[in-house]
C-alpha cells in the first residue's frame, strides 16, 4: 500500500509550497533596492513590488544646458535598481519557479479505475476540435 499514490500528502505538500511562495514573494514585494547613476549623482530607491518610493539628484548633475545627461542618470540608476529586483527575483522565487512537480504514479489513468484513452479524453496531439459557434440569430 506504501506503493500506491497518496493524493492527501501531494495536496498536502502543494499548499505548503504555495503558502512558502506566497510568503517569499510578499517579503520580496516589500524589500527596497537603491540604482544608482553617475557615482550616486542620481538615486532611485524602488520597493520589489515596483513602487518608486524616492528620486534623489544631487545638486552636482544639474546641468540645464545638459537636460538629456540628467534623464540618462534618471533611466540608468531605474535600470540599476531593476536588475537588482530582478536578481532578488531570481534568488528568493527561483526555487518556486524550478519546483519540480512530484511523481503522479498511476494518477494519469486514475490508479487504474478509468482508462481515459478510450473515453476519448486524450487523443493524438495534432486531433483538432472544432467548436462551433452560435449565429446570432440563432434562439436558445
Amino acid at each position: 500500500m506504501s506503493d500506491q499514490f497518496d493524493l492527501g500528502s501531494m495536496l498536502s505538500q502543494a499548499m505548503a509550497m504555495q503558502q512558502q511562495f506566497e510568503q517569499a514573494r510578499a517579503d520580496a514585494a516589500t524589500r527596497e533596492f537603491v540604482g544608482q547613476a553617475g557615482g550616486g549623482a542620481v538615486a532611485i530607491r524602488v520597493t520589489g513590488g515596483m513602487q518608486v518610493l524616492n528620486v534623489s539628484i544631487s545638486p552636482e548633475a544639474v546641468d540645464p544646458s545638459d537636460v538629456a545627461m540628467l534623464e540618462d542618470l534618471v533611466l540608468a540608476s531605474f535600470h540599476d535598481a531593476l536588475a537588482q529586483i530582478d536578481a532578488m527575483q531570481q534568488e528568493v522565487l527561483g526555487p518556486f519557479q524550478n519546483a519540480a512537480m512530484p511523481d503522479l504514479g498511476d494518477l494519469g489513468d486514475l490508479g487504474g479505475l478509468v482508462d481515459l484513452e478510450a473515453l476519448g479524453l486524450f487523443g493524438a496531439p495534432d486531433d483538432i476540435i472544432e467548436i462551433d459557434s452560435p449565429h446570432p440569430d440563432d434562439q436558445a
